[in-house]
């Protein structure tokens, strides 16, 4: 009997390091690596081309990657609209998302949507939003003042609102709305996906704080500036909120299609059956209405021809 005792505490002993190893392992699985302003991508879709600037903020290198459309080698004198896509996780950085290429260049190939430039930004240690009290963290204004004006410059971009357009899922649908409605001088179409509302609600609610050892500038979220926005909603902007019913940011992007109804924003929406928190799967069912709601956004400014 006592033999059988023993062998059971030995069987029970083994099986709880066992469990202890595998539940290290998840651990080291889920840290993420350090944050880099240069990610050089191993592999890359068709279409798809590393690039880096120098920031003059920072005076260092930052990367990036951009999709340009099938004709743009070809039709040398052609300019085009240009979408900028927001990555998820925190950080993250410009290499995260380009997966999503795959589905821009099949629908631009096969014509199922005109071509356009897409940019995959490198969102900073806090991804996407500045951070003052913290060395080279100024991710959105690396973005927004910094990274636009040397594309136009570089690239055979439409160098003006109308022909500019933003995206991103999770914590890059967070960055989207707010920098919509911070700048909606410098983008006519808006696409956020996935957002983390009840977050960003939060850093409403307690003055910027998301928690201890995050602060963020006072009313710089995206309840706030949705109530600054609406004030006058000029210039407009087209938004299309999607998510999937299956994302753990559900029910915190219904409530926060409420509360842009109840601001009268018009916005559309594609609610994606079944789709968890995940942008490929988003595409994978409803990806060609994101890139047609960037041309039709492009078409009503006059960029592009109408249909």
């Amino acid at each position: 009997m006592m033999g059988r005792i023993i062998l059971l505490g030995i069987a029970v002993l083994l099986l709880a390091m066992q469990s202890s190893e595998v539940m290290a392992q998840n651990t080291k699985k889920k840290t993420s690596p350090p944050f880099k302003w240069v990610n050089t991508p191993r592999m890359m879709p068709d279409g798809v081309q590393h690039g880096v600037f120098k920031s003059p903020s920072m005076k260092h290198d930052v990367g990036y990657c951009i999709y340009l459309p099938p004709s743009y080698e070809t039709d040398t004198d052609r300019r085009y609209p240009v979408v900028y896509y927001l990555h998820g996780g925190r950080p993250g950085n410009e290499t995260k998302s380009i997966k999503l290429a795959n589905y821009f260049h099949r629908y631009m190939t096969h014509s199922e949507t005109p071509d356009m430039i897409y940019v995959f930004v490198n969102g900073g240690p806090v991804s996407h939003y500045n951070l003052a009290d913290r060395e080279n963290a100024m991710g959105e204004d690396v973005f927004v003042q910094e990274l636009i004006p040397f594309i136009d410059k570089t690239y055979r971009t439409v160098a003006d609102r109308k022909g500019r357009g933003l995206e991103g899922f999770s914590q890059g649908g967070r960055g989207t709305t707010r920098i919509m409605f911070k700048h909606p001088e410098l983008f006519c179409s808006a696409a956020p996906g996935g957002s983390g509302y009840a977050t960003e609600k939060r850093i409403s609610e307690e003055n910027g704080r998301e928690n201890k050892n995050l602060v963020f500038t006072p009313g710089d979220n995206t309840w706030d500036l949705a109530r600054k926005y609406a004030d006058d909603q000029e210039p407009p902007l087209r938004i299309m909120l999607h998510v999937g019913t299956e994302g753990f940011n559900y029910e915190n992007n219904l409530q926060y299609m409420k509360f842009l109804e109840s601001l009268k924003i018009p916005f559309e929406r594609v609610i994606v059956e079944g789709a968890p928190h995940s942008a490929q799967k988003v595409y994978d069912q409803r990806g060609l209405e994101l890139l047609q709601f960037h041309a039709e956004s492009f078409r009503r400014s006059g960029v592009l021809p109408a249909q």
